[in-house]
């Protein structure tokens, strides 16, 4: 993950998000799949201006120069692609647009637990219950954490975190993730991008 600083603009957009553009590798030929994925969610769902480099979408892994008007024939990364997709899904909602984003907090489960500083977590908020927060377990060990939701508007009711990225839902008591926060158990590379619901 990269960036560098343009003069005139918002603090918040000062920052260019790329994983790879005309003078480097290939972000496919560079990361193993997992790892892409839980880069790019990190890269493209933080706060900034977010560049695409052609042929990323479909997982190229041949770097050409950027003079030749032409490259060699690549197969499609299936995979890849869907994930793109899902992606560009959630980019498209205004609130990674317009919203306000802050770090969370990850705290241990148990004292001699340090796994809790392998996770990024931050959230976005747009308006009075517009919501979403992102988790990634970026290393390569299994990780448990709390991460502190500080959700102060979500009253007493239950709280349902639909995962954007997967077919994951889990449904949790405000007071909860209140008190200890959202406890997570992530495979190596694994990441969350929640949509945050009240319901009754």
């Amino acid at each position: 993950m990269r960036g560098h600083l343009c003069a005139d603009m918002d603090y918040q957009d000062k920052l260019a998000r790329f994983l790879e553009n005309h003078d480097e590798p290939r972000a496919a030929s560079t990361f193993p799949p997992e790892v892409h994925a839980a880069a790019t969610a990190l890269t493209f769902l933080s706060p900034g201006l977010r560049f695409f480099h052609q042929g990323q979408f479909a997982g190229r892994r041949t770097r050409i120069s950027a003079h030749l008007v032409r490259a060699p024939e690549e197969a499609v990364d299936g995979a890849l692609a869907q994930f793109y997709d899902r992606l560009l899904a959630v980019l498209r909602q205004p609130l990674v647009r317009d919203g306000n984003w802050s770090l969370l907090e990850c705290v241990p489960v148990w004292a001699d637990n340090t796994t809790s500083d392998n996770f990024i977590a931050f959230r976005w908020v747009r308006a009075p219950h517009e919501w979403m927060f992102v988790a990634v377990n970026y290393s390569l060990l299994q990780s448990q954490c709390f991460v502190r939701t500080p959700f102060t508007e979500l009253g007493e009711r239950t709280v349902r975190l639909q995962d954007q990225l997967s077919p994951a839902v889990y449904d949790r008591p405000a007071d909860e993730l209140r008190g200890r926060g959202l406890f997570l158990d992530m495979p190596p590379w694994g990441y969350h991008v929640f949509d945050v619901q009240r319901i009754e």
